[in-house]
């Protein structure tokens, strides 16, 4: 039986040079007619990560009690979507507050603040389980150092990203800051998103309204990058008083490469 890794028998890509720049499958070369051995394991793999990543749900009650050593008060909220599947099926129910959120929102009475956080499971629970916390970390007492109060930061179960806009309603917020587990892909199923919009309120608050900061993993934005952008987009929303297509992210990303002459690879 022929090993379709050895050399003599996979048949070479001549854009293997570009797999340098991207993670993306490329130049994975081919086996007769097929995918190598190791390029086919590789793909089963990623699929199998994405869909857990979809499908395991997120120890909420682990990164609340975290939250809570650190001198945060937190609360766990649900939606209309009783369960994964209808999650996946519905994103609609993903929007809305189910009952008991909305009792225990009465209780105690609701607090007047400038911001809230809310950290919602999205479609990857890989991605708030790796990168919530920490990113928590650095955004909570940035915000407070900046004059901020703060409502208990709130954990969504089976939550959209629209599903900020009724707790920010509810806290009459200025600010509303979703942290989301993204769409995972196959080189990427923990990314986690960030989005951001000014004067949500429930029914009224679009796609059009937000700012998202996506692709928040190790192998893309780092906490710092984001927590950069997301800052000054907060600063320039409280200046014009809007978020979304309006605010531009004018930022610039330094890396040690910025001295650099920068040039086209596909040119050399």
């Amino acid at each position: 039986m022929n090993d379709q890794n050895d050399p003599k028998v996979v048949v070479p890509n001549p854009w293997d040079s570009l797999k340098q720049f991207t993670p993306a499958r490329i130049a994975l070369g081919r086996a007769g007619i097929s995918l190598p051995t190791r390029a086919s394991l590789d793909f089963q793999l990623a699929h199998a990560l994405a869909r857990d990543a979809v499908n395991i749900p997120v120890a909420f009650a682990e990164l609340e009690q975290r939250l809570n050593v650190m001198g945060y008060q937190t609360v766990t909220l649900t939606t209309r979507a009783e369960n994964q599947q209808m999650f996946l099926q519905r994103p609609d129910l993903g929007r809305l507050l189910s009952a008991s959120a909305m009792d225990c929102l009465q209780q105690p009475a609701p607090v007047s603040a400038d911001a809230v956080v809310v950290v919602a499971d999205g479609l990857s629970s890989k991605a708030i389980e790796r990168h919530a916390e920490p990113f928590l970390s650095l955004l909570l007492p940035e915000l407070q150092e900046n004059g901020y109060a703060l409502s208990p930061v709130c954990f969504v179960k089976h939550g959209r990203v629209a599903i900020g806009d009724a707790i920010a309603e509810h806290y009459s917020t200025r600010l509303c800051i979703v942290l989301i587990g993204e769409r995972p892909g196959l080189s990427s199923p923990d990314s986690m998103g960030i989005y951001f919009t000014y004067q949500a309120r429930s029914g009224i608050s679009t796609d059009a309204d937000r700012n998202c900061i996506s692709n928040i993993h190790k192998n893309g934005l780092s906490y710092e990058q984001a927590l950069k952008k997301l800052l000054f987009l907060l600063t320039e929303a409280e200046k014009l008083q809007l978020s979304g297509v309006s605010l531009k992210d004018e930022t610039i990303d330094s890396t040690p490469n910025d001295q650099q002459k920068r040039t086209n690879f596909l040119l050399d």
